[in-house]
């Protein structure tokens, strides 16, 4: 298999397009509003819940800004949220790189954009198992596949896109916005991605351990 190589990138990219999906959506908020701020032009593409709860706060004029997945990829979304973003167009926007020219005839072929940042956080998988009177199908309810997906594809493309998992993170990203005309330095998308990477990883660890023990008895009615 030939691997696709990369010998040159941008230090700073300006962040044009964003992708938001989150389940916890503490300070959403003043994050959406002061990306707004430093980029009024900026394109926020979004699912389900995150969409409604960001549509909520944004005036008349910002929510122009907002974009609906299933609007942009032409494709609804499947009974209970199961798939979203799992689409070409939006890992398309999220794995090109910048001076690929093939790449770039993809996103024109497909009317594609470009998407610079990920905005996401997971299902509540380990919050979920630590309750009382839980069983395998309430934890498998809460196993998140979209949100790796996403997740893992802006942080291997740390070259041009930054990845965001962590809510504590946002005050910060939004210096970084502010000092560099709105854009985000490589060394910053490669410190989001060696944290994107730890994430997930911690997630898929805390599934495949509680698989381990758990049992479907009473569960379930098989035919």
């Amino acid at each position: 298999m030939d691997l696709n190589r990369v010998n040159k990138i941008d230090d700073f990219v300006k962040v044009k397009n964003i992708l938001v999906s989150v389940a916890d959506k503490t300070n959403i908020e003043s994050f959406i509003k002061n990306l707004l701020k430093i980029n009024p032009e900026i394109n926020i593409f979004s699912t389900g819940g995150t969409y409604t709860k960001i549509n909520s706060f944004l005036d008349e004029k910002e929510k122009k800004n907002l974009k609906k997945v299933s609007e942009y990829t032409g494709q609804p979304e499947m009974q209970g949220g199961l798939v979203k973003t799992l689409d070409f167009k939006i890992y398309l926007g999220l794995l090109s790189e910048t001076y690929n020219d093939f790449h770039k005839e993809d996103l024109k072929r497909t009317s594609a954009v470009e998407i610079d940042m990920v905005v996401c956080n997971l299902y509540p998988f380990e919050e979920t198992i630590k309750k009382e009177g839980i069983n395998i199908e309430d934890a498998r309810s809460n196993i998140d596949i979209g949100g790796p997906c996403m997740l893992r594809a802006s942080a291997k493309n740390f070259l041009r896109v930054a990845s965001v998992c962590d809510p504590k993170d946002y005050d910060k990203i939004i210096k970084e916005l502010e000092n560099n005309d709105g854009a985000i330095s490589f060394d910053y998308r490669l410190k989001l991605s060696r944290k994107t990477f730890n994430h997930t990883a911690n997630y898929d660890k805390a599934i495949s351990e509680y698989l381990l023990t758990a049992t479907a008895e009473g569960v379930y009615n098989a035919e």
